[in-house]
């Protein structure tokens, strides 16, 4: 036991000093604070400049609180709970295996570190994206989990900190499934991670941005405003009820699979979910919604 709370405290320990290093400038490429930041101002100018719908405001409906789920979510959430979790369950599931003899790489299939750099990158990027398409609908096929995913569908304006209006406990449900591809291939350097994870936080925000833009034909690879306004339609098909276009970076999976759905020009529909009026509107009560849901 003493194990596991030594864990938890160096997590804190550690996470803490990166913070702090990172708001005073003391790490380099892996600043994922000002790199939010950056690329935040960024999409919200391009907004600002080339709205798709005119009438919304610069600072839309539940801007500032979407802004705060967006460092939350991004830093005060990694703090709290995430990385101490993380780092626990990892060396909890490797002490369950050492009783069986067995360790995180009898399961490593091959070790991606030997593969060249670009390969290495690509690998990562597509099968990660992959795991998350995946989980991505698991969240709205599941009751349970859907509870929790109304947090982010409770969005009534898209704006670009609206990808970050998420609960708690999807990062936790993300992380968990996305722990089992990540041991078949091996370790990754935190430079690989950097990399991947600002480029898929850049599509993220133009996803949910109110910019008129589709990619061209680059629409059948990556995610965009215009397809993913229709995942957060409020009204859909019946043969369409449990979601459509579940890509988080690449559509590239919901044209393989079918759940593609782009009807027409949907700048001006409805979006978030039936019921939506009686969704908590500030953060706390949003938080606590699944837990107190019957």
């Amino acid at each position: 036991m003493q194990k596991y709370l030594d864990i938890i405290l160096k997590s804190y320990s550690d996470y803490w000093n990166y913070l702090k290093q990172s708001v005073l400038f003391q790490v380099n490429w892996e600043n994922y604070f000002y790199g939010l930041i950056v690329i935040s101002l960024i999409v919200w100018i391009l907004e600002i400049v080339f709205p798709w719908r005119k009438n919304q405001s610069i600072f839309r409906k539940d801007f500032w609180l979407d802004t705060f789920y967006m460092f939350f979510n991004f830093f005060l959430l990694n703090l709290i709970v995430l990385i101490a979790l993380s780092n626990t369950a990892h060396q909890f599931f490797n002490d369950v295996l050492g009783v069986f003899n067995l360790s995180v790489n009898n399961f490593q299939i091959f070790d991606i570190n030997t593969f060249p750099y670009w390969l290495r990158i690509f690998l990562f990027f597509i099968i990660i994206d992959f795991v998350q398409w995946f989980t991505h609908t698991l969240l709205h096929k599941y009751e349970f989990l859907w509870n929790f995913h109304k947090v982010h569908h409770s969005v009534k304006e898209m704006g670009f900190a609206a990808h970050l209006r998420y609960h708690w406990m999807e990062p936790v449900v993300y992380k968990s499934i996305k722990y089992i591809p990540l041991a078949i291939m091996g370790g990754f350097t935190a430079k690989d991670v950097a990399l991947v994870h600002f480029f898929n936080i850049t599509i993220g925000h133009l996803n949910h941005a109110n910019i008129n833009v589709d990619y061209g034909f680059l629409k059948y690879i990556f995610n965009n405003p215009k397809m993913h306004i229709w995942h957060h339609a409020k009204h859909l098909p019946e043969d369409r009820k449990n979601g459509v276009n579940f890509g988080i970076t690449l559509s590239l999976w919901d044209y393989l699979f079918k759940t593609n759905y782009i009807p027409h020009n949907g700048r001006d529909i409805e979006i978030g979910f039936n019921g939506d009026e009686k969704f908590p509107k500030n953060f706390i009560q949003q938080e606590l919604y699944p837990l107190n849901k019957k």
